[in-house]
């Protein structure tokens, strides 16, 4: 399809609900102060989103905590579904969205990395040629068979980033988990994303780094109680939305 050629993502008229659930009041106390309170509730965070991103485009999306920028994420990843609408992806897709995610504490690092490469489609063979460059890029040869459950989390975040970015992947999908390194492998890490910028992969990023978005991204996507507001140049919206919080 023609259109498939220019498009990385494309989301359709997406919405999202979560259930809220409460315990039940036991207490006259309780009871007079929720008594307007249901025992379950619905949250609405996402409502009829439309959004295509361009192969090749970096992308950030900003808005304050809860207006929907990890949800939204998350169903670009397919690790929840809409309520309504689709998500469409083109392309192999990797994602660093929670920290250590898929890791499991009791095995190694290197075992660590041979699980969470083939979640992501890696063959073992594939897993082996790149086993010695995603070592070196977490600065963990150390402690690399150690179990994961000593590891710090900075660690976590080496470990993962390191998978994440060796599995050549067309789209990288980022939640603020960067902002756990320390300062020499955050600067090590958007160097190696500016690389695979340039390569031409396509990446969106959810941070509350206003910087980043200058310095890094193409494009600016500002998610307001579960709405787009904005959608533009990260000058021009960083503005807007730096007018609206102050």
């Amino acid at each position: 399809m023609k259109k498939e050629k220019n498009i990385a993502i494309e989301v359709n008229n997406l919405s999202k609900d979560f259930k809220l659930y409460y315990d039940k009041a036991n207490t006259l106390k309780e009871k007079l102060l929720f008594w307007k309170r249901k025992e379950n509730e619905v949250l609405h965070v996402l409502k009829n989103i439309n959004l295509t991103i361009k192969k090749g485009e970096t992308v950030a999306l900003i808005g304050v905590n809860g207006s929907g920028k990890s949800t939204l994420l998350k169903l670009m990843t397919k690790i929840i579904y809409p309520n309504k609408g689709e998500v469409k992806t083109y392309g192999k897709l990797t994602s660093l969205l929670e920290l250590g995610a898929g890791f499991h504490p009791d095995f190694s690092g290197r075992e660590n990395i041979y699980f969470n490469a083939s979640v992501f489609g890696l063959t073992r063979k594939e897993i082996d040629s790149r086993l010695e460059e995603i070592i070196k890029f977490s600065e963990l040869e150390e402690f690399i068979d150690n179990p994961v459950r000593t590891y710090s989390s900075g660690m976590y975040l080496r470990l993962a980033f390191s998978v994440a970015i060796n599995v050549d992947a067309d789209i990288l999908l980022i939640d603020e988990i960067l902002a756990v390194g320390d300062q020499h492998f955050q600067e090590k890490c958007y160097k190696k994303l500016e690389m695979l910028k340039k390569e031409g992969k396509t990446i969106v990023i959810v941070t509350h780094s206003l910087d980043v978005v200058k310095k890094f991204c193409d494009r600016c996507v500002w998610l307001s109680n579960g709405v787009i507001k904005e959608d533009g140049l990260p000058k021009d919206i960083i503005k807007n939305y730096l007018k609206e919080c102050a």
